[in-house]
């Protein structure tokens, strides 16, 4: 197994370009197989999550090429039948349930796996595509839903504005005999990347980034060219690479809008934010006040970066309060943490951070994707040399994060651990 090794307290500065969105990427993937030719996804990550979604569609009868960060994707003919052992290592293909079921009438998928960062129910996805007249039964760990007739629009509102379930039915609606429409929709910027790829192959979308979405089913989608939107959750992370080392420095190629609540926690820690163009530029203040902030879905603060602003908070003077609401189990880093020295104390899904405190460094265990993120960024602004295990969740998501550190000035290796856990 990897690990990243890191030599801390060292000031991060430079300038960083940040790569293509992970949760647009995955998604584009899935959505070309709607349709039928030649495909070009641009500014594709080279994360595993994509290589492994690759693998997904490949399995399934596409032809899948990265070059470079260009993704060639040539779909034909399909078949309806998912990997179980991909399925159940990344939660994203899920997604393609409704591509699948709108274009072959069937389709059966194995129950995904993912992050353990607390229950991710499916009941959502699966009552929007039996609302749309599909039928679903569970036979063990596999999922088997059929719609021989094809699908067919309806009025769908969600009780919760989940991410996975409007992008599956938005694009299960695009086959679909008449029109749908999905209330308390979920707003994510990704979402919005997905209807312009959708109506690029013909679909007719709208609303996406709103609360209510519509779409007016078309008999077939062909081919489109596409670029994938900026990684936001990358951005915020090494935006706060910078606060929690006191450094200095820019984020390039982004959409600062797409992350303004984490924009607003920093300058409320006192750090200074200036935001032209695709470019945010941060200066960390002397003295970091304390945060107070409160997770929720967009444009909320996103729990994909909770983790990392608990890690910055471990500097700041007093005392910070994050409140989870969106994922039940995702305060499993905080053992980590105290092993580093930080003061936390957890009552339900709220965590008060005491600080600002010396972290000394040790080993780690990174649980997940966002809570290995934040291991490494505490690592960084402490004294010593940290071991962070589990570099395999971490490059889930981030497309190598120890090359882009050193070039800011970071001391972190990747080694690989032999018997007993011992660096090589």
């Amino acid at each position: 197994m990897g690990a990243f090794l890191v030599e801390g307290a060292r000031r991060l500065q430079g300038t960083v370009q940040v790569s293509g969105a992970k949760n647009s990427a995955l998604k584009l993937m899935v959505a070309a197989l709607l349709g039928h030719g030649a495909f070009g996804l641009d500014n594709v990550p080279r994360i595993t999550d994509v290589y492994t979604m690759a693998g997904v569609l490949e399995s399934l009868g596409a032809r899948v090429n990265l070059d470079g960060h260009r993704l060639a994707i040539e779909v034909n003919s399909l078949q309806g039948h998912t990997p179980e052992h991909l399925v159940k290592s990344m939660r994203a293909s899920v997604q393609v349930m409704g591509p699948l079921l709108a274009r072959l009438g069937w389709v059966e998928v194995a129950l995904p796996g993912g992050c353990a960062i607390g229950r991710r129910p499916l009941d959502i996805h699966l009552s929007g595509l039996q609302q749309m007249g599909a039928s679903i039964t569970l036979n063990g760990e596999r999922l088997l839903a059929r719609a021989p007739r094809g699908l067919r629009g309806a009025d769908i509102t969600f009780r919760y504005p989940s991410v996975g379930a409007t992008e599956n039915i938005m694009m299960a609606a695009t086959l679909a005999k008449g029109e749908t429409v999905i209330r308390n929709a979920a707003r994510e910027p990704e979402i919005a990347d997905i209807q312009a790829f959708l109506n690029a192959m013909g679909a007719r979308i709208e609303g996406a980034g709103t609360p209510v979405i519509r779409i007016r089913g078309v008999g077939e989608l062909g081919s489109a060219d596409f670029a994938v939107m900026p990684d936001r959750i990358e951005a915020g992370t090494y935006l706060l690479a910078f606060l929690i080392t006191g450094g200095e420095g820019s984020v390039c190629g982004v959409c600062p809008d797409h992350f303004s609540p984490l924009l607003n926690a920093v300058r409320s820690m006192g750090g200074e934010i200036a935001a032209e163009g695709d470019e945010v530029y941060i200066a960390a203040p002397k003295k970091l006040r304390p945060c107070a902030v409160v997770t929720s879905p967009y444009p909320g603060f996103p729990t994909d970066l909770q983790p990392q602003l608990a890690a910055a908070a471990t500097q700041a003077q007093g005392r910070s309060e994050l409140k989870e609401t969106v994922f039940d189990q995702r305060f499993g880093y905080l053992s980590e943490l105290r092993k580093l020295g930080a003061v936390v104390r957890q009552r339900g899904q709220t965590v008060a951070i005491y600080g600002p405190t010396r972290l000394k460094g040790t080993r780690l265990q990174a649980g997940d994707l966002r809570a290995g993120a934040a291991l490494v960024l505490a690592a960084l602004a402490a004294e010593g040399r940290s071991l962070v295990q589990g570099a395999q969740h971490i490059d889930r998501g981030y497309e190598q994060m120890e090359h882009k550190l050193q070039a800011l000035g970071a001391q972190i290796t990747r080694v690989e651990l032999g018997e007993g856990g011992h660096a090589q």
